[in-house]
């Protein structure tokens, strides 16, 4: 992902200025972590996230490239949990752990 105005922590509200905000990187993470298992799901699954846990230890600049990546570290019946970490061309910016279930997105959906 590339760091713009549209996804600055001024523009998403979680800050005051013009940098990568927190709550992009985090989708970048669970971004990564559902594309990570998705080939490997039965025709009609799909996962939701419901737990991130994260530091976002530096700030990325508007015009940095952000590039997620996470490891599926356990399987606990339908629990998934990920290894997540971030980075731009400087180096890390951010790690953590994800969890993600995986869900019958037809069945999921009807239930709203």
């Amino acid at each position: 992902m590339v760091v713009s105005s549209d996804n600055t922590a001024l523009k998403m509200g979680s800050g005051d200025m013009e940098v990568f905000a927190t709550p992009a990187m985090i989708a970048l993470m669970e971004n990564a972590a559902m594309n990570a298992v998705a080939s490997a799901l039965d025709a009609g699954m799909t996962t939701v996230g419901t737990m991130m846990r994260s530091t976002h230890t530096k700030a990325s600049a508007i015009g940095a490239v952000v590039t997620a990546e996470a490891e599926l570290v356990a399987v606990e019946g339908r629990r998934l949990t990920f290894a997540v970490k971030a980075w731009d061309e400087k180096g890390a910016i951010g790690e953590g752990e994800h969890e993600r279930f995986i869900v019958d997105r037809e069945r999921f959906l009807g239930k709203l």
